[in-house]
């Protein structure tokens, strides 16, 4: 009776895997170049001297109509050396901007805050948002862009991670396979999440739903306003997997940080709807099982948990496959170990406590 239940756990969350395959795997019709709409790119900074130059850079680098490109740095108050680093290199520069928030819109707090005050001066007909410890390719805002055509109000895109050593590698694989579920959801009419680094939205549609400050706060703001769209019923989400629109993010560097970007997305999870907590679900359910099977049943435990492994590697080969990414088996397998105690240990975490700390913010 044991082994059936296993099988069964196994299964599912196989079935599930398959699912998000074909949902990542979907082609979308793409405007031609002569097309193209306005758009304006939105970095939100908060104390990211390290990293905030380099980000810019790469938006320099665009490939992108400098007529219909309007690229506004939001500086959030920082209390390092962003806003001199900001300065100095968008000096004649007339496509990029700099502001300060000033307005508190809403109850809207942090990093949302500073987006909607940016969206409030915002020229373009399409917003994208990066992270300021983020480097674009030259094709994501052309890429990303061209996928606007009639009825699509957002589009998202995939983001991977530097990595140098087996903690940083893991969390690279840790985004794309996060992202491929995301995707392989989105594009089959179900959102169950997205990423505020590689994200992008029709202004007018943005408007529509109230704007961020019609929106119930979330340390996740990227997956309210997604969730806020979806609830219209009369636009297209779309999540391509497109190697074009890729963004590269700096990894966490040491474990607690690691451990508080997790709990923020984990307490922003709690928003999710049934289709949500059942993919949740199946996976801790799974993980469990993982460490359960040698005890419960051994003679199965080295099939169903090598069945799992191997399904896990084949999950996201295709996807960095198509994103001209490598996947180091020594990555993957560290991925393997570090998701059981990540995916079983956080729903534990949330039941006591649901503070984030973030950019030196509490919520």
């Amino acid at each position: 009776m044991l082994e059936i239940i296993f099988i069964i756990i196994f299964s599912l969350y196989f079935i599930q895997l398959i699912v998000f395959t074909i949902g990542a795997s979907k082609k979308f019709p793409k405007s031609s170049g002569s097309g193209l709409p306005g758009i304006t790119v939105i970095v939100a900074a908060r104390n990211e001297e390290r990293n905030i130059e380099k980000c810019m850079i790469s938006l320099n680098n665009l490939i992108y109509p400098r007529e219909k490109l309007e690229i506004i740095i939001v500086d959030d108050h920082s209390t390092d050396r962003t806003g001199e680093i900001i300065d100095r290199f968008i000096s004649g520069k007339p496509f990029f901007k700099k502001i300060i928030p000033q307005k508190q819109i809403g109850k809207v707090k942090g990093k949302a805050n500073a987006i909607a005050n940016a969206i409030e001066e915002a020229k373009g007909e399409i917003i994208l948002t990066t992270d300021a410890d983020c480097v674009v390719s030259p094709t994501w805002a052309k890429t990303i862009a061209s996928y606007y055509t009639e009825n699509v109000a957002m589009v998202c895109g995939y983001t991977n991670q530097k990595f140098n050593n087996l903690f940083t590698g893991m969390q690279d694989v840790d985004f794309i396979y996060l992202l491929t579920v995301a995707s392989g959801a989105m594009n089959l009419g179900k959102p169950l999440s997205a990423i505020g680094n590689n994200m992008s939205y029709r202004k007018d549609v943005y408007h529509e739903v109230g704007g961020y400050e019609s929106i119930p706060f979330s340390v996740t703001e990227d997956f309210r306003l997604l969730m806020a769209i979806h609830k219209l019923k009369k636009y297209k989400i779309i999540y391509p997997t497109d190697a074009g629109s890729l963004v590269t993010s700096e990894p966490c560097p040491d474990a607690k940080t690691l451990y508080w970007q997790k709990k923020r997305w984990g307490v922003g999870g709690l928003d999710s709807d049934f289709g949500g907590y059942l993919v949740t679900s199946t996976a801790w359910l799974t993980h469990l099982g993982m460490l359960l099977a040698p005890f419960l049943v051994p003679a199965s435990a080295l099939y169903l948990i090598g069945f799992k492994i191997i399904a896990d590697y084949f999950f996201l080969w295709s996807v960095y496959k198509k994103l001209n990414l490598r996947l180091p088996v020594k990555n993957f397998l560290a991925f393997e170990i570090y998701f059981i105690f990540y995916v079983l240990i956080l729903p534990i975490l949330l039941i006591f406590t649901k503070e984030v700390k973030w950019k030196g913010r509490k919520y």
